[in-house]
């Protein structure tokens, strides 16, 4: 009566995922947080320095800028889940939808600043270019951690 050996399969534990695997895959939600950062740190010195209106267009700006990185975020990872599980039944419009509504909503809240005030119109724009300094802030981040770390 000997057993047999156990098989590599039910025996291989999952390997335990990699420092660097942990902290590529942790971009996302440290983009998002500093662009909530950078978003509080400009308004605040819009305010100061070009004042309460143009500093008001720049959060609107910074907002939407935030909720659109983050429903994009959530559009992508949905559509990467449907392109591996091929099980899913193919209804994309909620995903066509979300795209649509997401610059409506943007082109709807400029339009209202564009017709209230061109300073906050101009805040505006520049809060909803707040995203782009979170990448280069992330960008900047994994440079360093790549060479401090050996990434």
């Amino acid at each position: 009566m000997t057993s047999s050996p156990p098989s590599p399969l039910a025996s291989a534990e999952t390997p335990a995922e990699a420092p660097a695997d942990r902290f590529f895959s942790a971009a996302i939600p440290r983009m998002l947080r500093v662009l909530l950062i950078l978003g509080a740190a400009f308004t605040l010195c819009t305010v100061v320095l070009f004042g309460r209106i143009v500093a008001l267009g720049f959060a609107a700006g910074a907002i939407i800028a935030y909720l659109s990185f983050r429903s994009l975020n959530k559009a992508v990872q949905s559509l990467a889940s449907r392109i591996v599980d091929a099980k899913q039944p193919d209804h994309g419009f909620p995903l066509v939808s979300g795209f649509f509504l997401r610059y409506l909503f943007a082109g709807i809240v400029a339009y209202v600043i564009f017709t209230s005030s061109s300073q906050a119109f101009r805040g505006f724009l520049f809060g909803l270019c707040t995203p782009v300094a979170a990448m280069l802030i992330e960008a900047g981040f994994e440079a360093y951690a790549a060479l401090r770390r050996g990434y």
